[in-house]
Order: structure tokens, then sequence, then C-alpha cells
């Protein structure tokens, strides 16, 4: 038996439970969850922001153990440190084979219907959903093989959790999908996980000013920490002025990174001539974010990035490796670490919008 936190209603604290986790099929992987983070995606589901078959664990930024490995499994085996990643990929997709692993679907990656689910209740077998592919708020995990990826065992497993989302995210959507370029300038608005993490990369990029925008002192404290030349209060009404000013004339990039409308525009009207507004926020799923006609003749951009556009087979141990030499820093993105009892908690200060990451440890 496994002890979950398990999401049975929308707006309800998590449950701690018992939970069976089947044994690995021909390509599954089944991982001894070490750390999970807490992620504000994770808060959208369990507040009812975003729909998901209940009931379900949530949690899918997490590194483990293999603990065993099914029959086809070539990548992984028993022993092997692990992060894992939602976005997992067929590998024979149209946007697999095009180098767009991070918008494959991922039919096979999952059981097929009729077949016996991954999780279960231990009180009577009955079906527990798996969200976003990993359900990482658990002690195991059953996963498929492309939703993990081996990684240096030097790695500290907590500070390797928060690789498999928020910084995957923020990363990759410099590297990838903003290709951001020594001297360029770049605006993120909002400084949680996944901004302080868009932050940190574009430093290591070489970003020539990196002006952050929160309205959290605290967030933006963090921010310079992390490698940010500028701070302005997201709430100011002159924040877009601020940043155009400071800028002559608007940044290369905009990052929008907490998911508020207010947030995507002050990301469209931060831009310079022929910048780029890049939406990674899970924003109200009615709200559309857009550019005007000024804009685009402007030759001003706006894209989506899900999960940063990653290639997290490759992504992840480089980003691993961006730690262990000292140029990533995620040591100061993490808040706090908490038993995962101590789940829901985690959660209400994640509310409070004034720290960085909570990170589970299971085994506290």
């Amino acid at each position: 038996m496994t002890k979950a936190a398990i999401l049975e209603q929308p707006g309800q604290p998590l449950r701690i439970d018992d939970v069976r986790v089947d044994n690995p099929g021909p390509h599954e992987v089944l991982i001894r969850t070490v750390a999970c983070g807490l992620c504000h995606s994770d808060l959208h589901f369990i507040e009812g922001t975003y729909p998901h078959p209940l009931p379900a664990i949530p949690g899918h930024e997490a590194a483990g153990v293999v603990e065993k490995v099914g029959s086809e499994v070539r990548t992984v085996r028993p022993g092997d440190h692990v992060v894992t990643c939602l976005s997992a990929f067929c590998g024979h997709c149209e946007f697999c084979v095009t180098g767009r692993m991070a918008l494959c679907l991922g039919g096979d990656t999952r059981r097929p219907q009729g077949d016996a689910p991954r999780i279960t209740r231990a009180a009577d077998g009955s079906l527990v959903n798996q969200m976003l592919n990993l359900s990482a708020f658990a002690e195991m995990m059953l996963v498929h093989e492309h939703a993990c990826v081996k990684i240096d065992p030097e790695m500290p497993l907590d500070r390797a959790a928060v690789i498999g989302c928020a910084v995957t995210t923020g990363a990759g959507t410099i590297f990838n999908a903003c290709k951001v370029t020594p001297g360029e300038t770049v605006a993120v608005v909002g400084c949680g996980g996944v901004g302080l993490a868009t932050i940190n990369a574009a430093k290591i990029a070489g970003a020539g000013r990196i002006i952050a925008a929160d309205p959290v002192p605290e967030k933006r404290a963090l921010a310079m920490k992390l490698g940010a030349t500028d701070t302005v209060d997201a709430l100011a009404n002159d924040a877009a002025a601020s940043i155009v000013e400071m800028t002559g004339g608007g940044v290369d990039h905009a990052i929008e990174a907490v998911g508020r409308p207010a947030s995507g525009e002050l990301a469209v009207k931060s831009l310079r001539r022929g910048g780029t507004a890049t939406i990674l926020g899970m924003m109200p799923l009615t709200h559309s974010v857009g550019l005007s006609a000024i804009d685009l003749l402007s030759g001003k951009k706006l894209q989506g990035a899900i999960m940063g556009m990653n290639r997290f087979p490759v992504d992840l141990p480089r980003l691993v490796k961006f730690y262990m030499n000292g140029q990533l820093d995620l040591d100061t993105i993490i808040a706090e670490r908490i038993p995962l009892s101590q789940v829901n908690e985690g959660f209400e200060t994640m509310k409070k919008a004034d720290a960085g990451r909570s990170v589970i440890v299971f085994g506290q």
C-alpha cells in the first residue's frame, strides 16, 4: 500500500489515504517518490478552475528512485535516480518527430481503456485517476517510461524535483521557445516558482537586462537574488510605462508566468517593436490574450509555450548540470520542505504569495 493525497471534490482539502499502485506494464516504470514540489497548476485543479476526472491524485513536479521497470523499458533501470515530467511523449507522432515533444498528446503513454487502472483505492479497489500522467503526491508513482529521465545520482532529489515543472517551464521558455540571445532584454511578469526559474535562466542565457514584475516585495527580492537587474510593482498603474522607459522602448521578450489576465496585458504593453510576448500561466479558460492592430504593425508577436516547449530527456540532465556547476540556483527557489501530511498547509502558504516553492519530502 502507498500513502497518497487524494482530491475527492473541487474546493475541498486533499485527503491522505492508502492506495494500491499496480505492477509496471511493458513500457512502465515504478518510482519511489522522494520529493515533489507544490505547483500553482495543482491549485487550479484543486479549486476546480480547471476540470479533471475525480477522485485523483495531484502532483506533477517530482523526483525519485526507480524501483521496478516493465519488460520493454530501455531508458532506465532499478536504482536510477529520475526526474518526472508531465509532458509524457509517444515518440512517433507528428509533434514528436518534428522536435515539438511538449505538444504530444501522449495517447499511447496511458493504459488503454478497459485495462486495469494504474492506481486504485486500497480499501475497495475503486479507480483513482492519475493526474497529468504522474500523480506524484504519493509515495509511489507508476508512469510511462517517456514521463521520466535518468539524472546524475549526485544531484539532491529535493532540488531535482522542482526541475520537473517550474524550472523546465521557465528555462525551457528562455532557451527553447524564446531562444534568448546575449544582450536581449527580458521582462518576467509573476515571480513564483516558474517566474523565478525564468529569471535565473535569462541570466544564464546572458540577457542584458532582466526586469521582474510582481506586486509582492518579497518576491521581487528573490528575483534580484536570482538574476533580475530591475524590479517593478506589477500592480502599479505605470508598471508598463516604467518597463518601456527603463529599456528605452520596451523589452525583446515579455514572459507572463502567473496566469492572470492583467499580467498578460502587462506583458504585451512592455514589448518593444518586434518584441515577443510569451504566455506561460494557466489563464482562466474563457480568457483571450491579444495584440492590437498597432502592435501587429509594429511587428510584435504573441505565443504560448506549454511546459517551456521542453525536450525533457535532453533538457533535464542539462539543467541538473547547471545546478551542479553553480549556475542554476534551486536553493533560493525552494522556501520550505514539508511532509506529505502538511500538503494542504503548503497550498495555504502558496495562496499568500509571499514565498518560493514548497517541496514535499517523503519520509519526513
